[in-house]
């Protein structure tokens, strides 16, 4: 029996981001922060092309090994499974919009940076319950998955606490819009 690289968007991902939380053990957490976090409302320069690298390479930092165990053990059950339904190349299309869209937002509204996997994470848990989606139906499980998720996320919002509440949702909103448009596309596409 031989190891098979499965899923190489998900699990270059992690690695990646691993690297990086290993670098940043070894050379302090401000080194992932300077190229590793979405800035804050206030904090982008436009003139600053670093800025702009780091609205979606904020997903591959992390603030420490408990934070980057938490979404990889997500990204790495989830990953595999929507890259095997949706296929690789759509997958990474899929968290980089997710990673651009959390990040210019929160640079737009909130006065923090932003640092993580989170809003991906919370993509990918959207997205999984559309895996086996029909036309014309709507999955019982993307209801309750949403409510439970995403209405604990909400909740949590009015808690004063380090973690981007607003990264969760945001990443969650881009998932549902991934899971309702991904068969719509993938028929127009097959029809053509």
């Amino acid at each position: 029996m031989k190891l098979k690289y499965n899923a190489p968007v998900t699990l270059s991902f992690a690695l990646m981001a691993t690297v990086i939380q290993i670098i940043s053990t070894i050379l302090g957490q401000g080194s992932t922060e300077y190229l590793f976090s979405a800035p804050g409302a206030g904090s982008f320069s436009p003139t600053a092309p670093l800025d702009y690298f780091r609205l979606v390479s904020h997903v591959l930092g992390h603030s420490g090994w408990e934070h980057l165990v938490g979404n990889f053990t997500f990204i790495l059950l989830l990953g595999p499974i929507l890259e095997e339904k949706y296929q690789s190349s759509s997958l990474i299309f899929m968290m980089v919009i997710t990673a651009l869209v959390t990040g210019i937002l929160n640079t737009l509204f909130l006065s923090t940076g932003l640092m993580g996997a989170s809003g991906i994470v919370f993509m990918m848990i959207l997205m999984a319950s559309f895996t086996n989606i029909k036309s014309g139906e709507i999955p019982l499980t993307f209801i309750v998955v949403t409510i439970l998720f995403l209405g604990k996320e909400f909740i949590n919002a009015t808690q004063n606490n380090d973690i981007s509440e607003f990264a969760h949702i945001m990443g969650g909103i881009t998932g549902a819009l991934f899971g309702f448009l991904a068969p719509v596309l993938n028929t127009k596409v097959t029809k053509s």
